[in-house]
């Protein structure tokens, strides 16, 4: 039996120091079993099952996550050069040629972008040959590029440049040539005009590196099928395509620095002068072109009777 204190004499034992007994607590009754039909008791909150790959996480749970793998530096690449579509390589076998084939490689080339843009290619103009065969012509004119009115009508200086250039031409008693010309008395029309490229740039601008490069197998076929004996280059452009090979740093000198003087290209003298459309907007140096002319005339005869 207990005895049955309230709190204020169970305050006054504790004081006093005297121990109350109480007997121990009756142990607390099992709980029933779970019913088969029915697991869950009322009131107690039902644990959630676990999926099966919490069983691997909870081996790691509580472990620090793995740093994040660091970023590998990538290395710049350079943008690559890819042709344009549809662009294609330059015809095989430009330095084997025969004068036809040539003329039909230039005429379906698509190895630049000027493709794209042009009306005509422009190949040249000069004396036919009844067999198709290159002409033997004792003069070669290069220029350097078709302009419009070159590109519409698929020949090399027409329009007033073309005009200027006939006379030039005429002064040294050359006749530009083709299928409708009649020779004049006394003029000769063994000579060939062609440009370094054979389509026209854009908006007539400067050729660029990429469009010359492509078009300089043609040249240079083109040279060794006629086998001229006197090149007359007309402009920077077709300057330095010439002599890019002979000429040191020729790159920084200017045209004028090249003037009165005599080159070779493939064994051909070759002499420089200024481009027609340069000579309309700078009529004072006419006469520098005609000094050139007059070079080129006392140099050919010596090549023609050395030949």
């Amino acid at each position: 039996m207990s005895l049955d204190l309230d709190k204020r004499q169970r305050a006054m034992l504790r004081e006093m120091g005297v121990r109350i007994w109480q007997p121990p607590a009756p142990a607390a009754a099992p709980a029933p079993a779970p019913d088969a039909t029915n697991n869950i008791a009322v009131g107690v909150r039902p644990e959630r099952a676990e999926p099966r790959f919490d069983a691997e996480a909870a081996a790691v749970r509580g472990a620090p996550a793995p740093a994040a793998p660091a970023l590998r530096p990538v290395a710049a690449q350079m943008p690559v050069s890819r042709p344009a579509p549809g662009l294609q390589p330059r015809p095989a076998g430009v330095d084997r040629m025969d004068w036809p084939a040539l003329q039909a490689a230039v005429a379906g080339c698509r190895a630049c972008a000027l493709c794209e843009s042009r009306k005509n290619t422009v190949f040249g103009i000069g004396p036919v040959v009844a067999d198709g065969a290159a002409p033997q012509v004792d003069w070669l004119i290069v220029g350097e590029a078709p302009g419009e009115n070159e590109d519409l009508a698929g020949e090399p200086f027409v329009g007033q440049a073309g005009k200027l250039l006939d006379n030039m031409l005429l002064a040294i008693g050359l006749q530009r040539g083709n299928v409708d010309t009649v020779p004049r008395a006394g003029v000769s029309t063994s000579v060939f005009i062609t440009n370094v490229l054979k389509c026209r740039p854009p908006a007539n601008r400067n050729p660029d590196p990429a469009e010359v490069a492509q078009c300089e197998p043609y040249l240079k076929r083109q040279v060794e099928l006629l086998q001229p004996k006197m090149i007359l280059a007309l402009g920077k452009f077709a300057a330095q395509s010439l002599l890019q090979d002979s000429v040191p740093e020729l790159q920084k000198i200017p045209l004028g620095k090249l003037r009165g003087q005599v080159f070779r290209y493939l064994g051909v003298p070759v002499v420089v002068s200024y481009h027609p459309a340069y000579l309309l907007r700078s009529l004072g140096d006419k006469a520098k072109a005609w000094d050139d002319l007059c070079l080129a005339m006392n140099v050919a005869p010596t090549v023609v009777r050395s030949a």
